[in-house]
């Protein structure tokens, strides 16, 4: 008998249990020490601890900058990055798979694939998506999470899986999965192709009956408050949103109960009026005794994406700031919203990467487009208080670059920056 293994009567599930312990790991392979070197060199930078250091306020020659109090990376995104550094150090010699980008940063992504990590990219059927992946390789799960079929297709495959699924994310699988099994349909503020909307969807066919809907913005949820209304009729709100709701979804059937839900990452304010907006249509629908028992609301936006969302609208209202400049991936849905929150008080210019800024413009993605742009004349002459923030899937190293790279549109560099 192996050391340590329980009675004959119970090896069968103990075995089975150390099997499991051996090809899934979600805290990491305590080597957090062995990696922390790396990690600082890629994400760390000098630039901004000093901006820290001057109070997030610093000028050099005629441009100002200040950065918002809370910005970039947070704890779920630092984590995930951590994890797969870990199990390239864990692993060192087996292949490793990431099931989509770990998170939506084109300069983080690009060192993970220099571990030789490599990113399966697109979509489609899990057989298709991992045809590659073989029992024994290592296959890494984002923070976003995964479709419960992708890791069950994984599971049968054998493979060793590392899950870095946020914290936050896992609290809203939770709570849908409570909707699904008290016969609430999920109804859920996202965009219903992002990772992590397809992966949350997923958790309501967990019960018998379980349904979903997914709502991109407050234009689609009035849509469906007006089906709950009567003004609507079923098959026009199924050919709007067959491509949004779970195979079996029947709008009479399935919106008489409804409890809602985010991807963590959208803009908090938008989330709270569809949320009223049901509340209204279901009163409306019901009377205002059924409430309790027809809509169920939790608060599912992860606390980091509203602290950065905070921060950047007390910049704004404190004033003095002739643009801002939003850091961040063009599929980061926390960066689109930080965008979205700037454009409405001062230009904003969101960039994907520090070499979208350069002498001779800015490439950047306009609030609300779905096109990268390029902008000449945006920096204005003279004196400039710029105004900086940053997705929770930037790191610090990139924020740094951008910072740079504005110096030295006018000649200067980051060792001239000083107290405002």
């Amino acid at each position: 008998m192996t050391e340590g293994a329980p009675p004959a009567g119970e090896q069968a599930l103990w075995y089975a249990e150390r099997a499991v312990e051996q090809t899934y790991f979600q805290r990491g392979f305590s080597l957090k020490q062995a990696v922390a070197p790396v990690l600082a060199k890629s994400y760390d930078s000098a630039t901004v601890d000093r901006l820290k250091e001057l109070g997030y306020l610093a000028r050099a020659g005629e441009l100002s900058f200040r950065l918002a109090r809370e910005f970039g990376f947070c704890y779920g995104v630092e984590r995930a990055v951590d994890h797969a550094y870990q199990a390239r150090e864990h692993f060192p010699d087996r292949r490793i798979f990431l099931s989509g980008e770990i998170i939506h940063n084109p300069d983080v992504n690009r060192r993970i694939e220099d571990l030789g990590i490599r990113i399966l990219r697109g979509e489609g059927d899990p057989e298709s998506r991992y045809q590659e992946v073989r029992e024994g390789d290592v296959v890494i799960l984002p923070a976003f999470g995964v479709a419960i079929a992708e890791m069950e297709h994984l599971r049968a495959r054998r493979c060793v899986l590392v899950d870095t699924t946020c914290g936050s994310v896992l609290n809203v699988w939770k709570n849908v999965r409570r909707y699904a099994r008290e016969g609430f349909t999920a109804v859920i503020h996202g965009k219903h192709f992002h990772e992590e909307t397809r992966a949350t969807a997923s958790q309501a066919l967990t019960h018998p009956g379980g349904q979903y809907l997914c709502v991109r913005n407050a234009d689609e949820a009035s849509a469906v408050c007006e089906f709950i209304r009567g003004a609507t009729p079923a098959d026009a709100l199924l050919a709007r949103f067959r491509h949004a709701a779970s195979p079996e979804f029947d709008p009479g059937r399935d919106l008489g109960r409804v409890g809602l839900a985010n991807q963590t990452t959208m803009l908090m304010r938008e989330s709270l009026a569809i949320q009223e907006m049901f509340r209204a249509a279901m009163t409306q629908r019901y009377g205002a005794s059924e409430l309790a028992g027809r809509l169920r609301a939790f608060d599912t936006i992860c606390s980091a994406t509203q602290e950065r969302q905070d921060a950047v609208i007390q910049m704004l209202a404190e004033g003095g700031l002739d643009l801002m400049v939003v850091i961040g991936g063009y599929n980061s849905s926390n960066t689109q919203a930080l965008t979205r929150i700037c454009a409405e008080k001062v230009p904003t210019f969101h960039i994907a990467r520090p070499d979208c800024i350069t002498a001779d413009g800015i490439l950047h993605l306009p609030a609300g487009s779905g096109s990268e742009v390029r902008s000449e004349a945006w920096l204005p002459r003279g004196p400039v208080r710029i105004g900086l923030t940053a997705g929770a899937s930037t790191p610090n190293s990139v924020v740094g670059e951008v910072i740079r790279r504005l110096l030295a549109l006018r000649g200067l560099e980051p060792s001239s920056l000083g107290p405002a």
